[in-house]
């Protein structure tokens, strides 16, 4: 082939990369962020016996007030008629968004509800360098200011409608007649995680025990293991947000291994195991609106009686 076919084809190939490139680019930006999907997942958790307990576990809806898709989309949750509703942080990207957020939540907070924060209900969204995101967790900067969201009218709304607030807390709710015992973190991913005024061993009288944090960092995931706790729920990964197909996600944006991103798992530590759900959550930064071969979720959990022996996959 003569030289001049040479840089002909390359120039032909470099054009049909480049328009794949753009393309995927479009589909992340204008289709797969705003293409919300609902998982359903089965965890055998719960005593032999029992009836089942369906639990909405959302996160990291990272609210503007002009995204009515996403205020209607999960506003319609509620005819999904859960049992207990899970919020695991994140509402907010904008001062301006809890109204908005109350009228997405709508009738779920009429329902047995609890939550944590993570660090966008404290502080709004900023650019960053997106290369920071493939640095190791410890190597990331965290160097937030005076809060500037209004999370703390925020969590009045939340606790005044009834939900539970188990940031650094603990608490019991009785929910269809089962009794379940929570403890929860503030974000790890922001430092704000004092796992040592919830820890200690689980209560064996509970019918089950829940661990709740933003950011499903190891140390606080060992924490709630080692303390006995079947079931951990996270959110803050954004499942990867960029996925690669037939690959998976890059990145986790804490120390969790890229298997566990989104999902239910299994983690072990000390002997112990326990059943790990992490959401990949309802948004994104308004500096990086893509998702691309990872839709933006929330998750139907319907909890079960245990089986033996105890096993959730990865």
């Amino acid at each position: 082939m003569s030289l001049r076919g040479i840089a002909s084809n390359t120039l032909k190939t470099t054009a049909v990369v480049g328009a794949v490139g753009a393309g995927c680019v479009a589909y992340a930006a204008a289709i797969e962020v705003r293409w919300f999907t609902l998982r359903r997942v089965t965890v055998p958790v719960l005593p032999a016996g029992s009836d089942p307990l369906k639990v909405l576990h959302l996160s990291d809806l990272h609210l503007w007030p002009t995204q009515e898709k996403k205020i209607r989309w999960v506003n319609e949750l509620a005819a999904l008629e859960p049992d207990l509703i899970v919020n695991t942080g994140d509402n907010l990207s904008h001062e301006d968004s809890v109204r908005p957020l109350l009228r997405a939540y709508g009738d779920l907070l009429d329902l047995p509800g609890v939550f944590v924060f993570g660090s966008n209900d404290y502080w709004k969204p900023h650019f960053k360098n997106p290369g920071k995101y493939l640095l190791p967790a410890h190597k990331q900067r965290h160097k937030p200011h005076g809060p500037d969201l209004p999370y703390e009218e925020m969590r009045r709304a939340f606790t005044g409608a009834g939900w539970t607030d188990l940031n650094n807390a603990k608490a019991t709710l009785k929910v269809n007649g089962l009794r379940l015992d929570f403890a929860g973190t503030d974000d790890p991913h922001i430092k704000r995680d004092r796992y040592y005024e919830v820890a200690g061993e689980i209560d064996p009288t509970a019918d089950l025990s829940v661990g709740v944090t933003h950011a499903p960092y190891q140390r606080v995931l060992n924490g709630f293991v080692g303390d006995g706790y079947p079931l951990v729920l996270a959110g803050h990964t954004h499942g990867g947000q960029l996925a690669v197909p037939l690959y998976g996600a890059l990145v986790t944006n804490c120390d969790l291994d890229t298997s566990r991103v989104k999902g239910l798992s299994t983690w072990g530590y000390d002997g112990r195991q326990a059943a790990l759900h992490v959401s990949a959550g309802l948004g994104t930064s308004p500096y990086a609106p893509v998702r691309f071969a990872c839709r933006p979720e929330a998750t139907l959990l319907t909890l079960v009686p245990r089986i033996n022996p105890i096993s959730f996959g990865r």
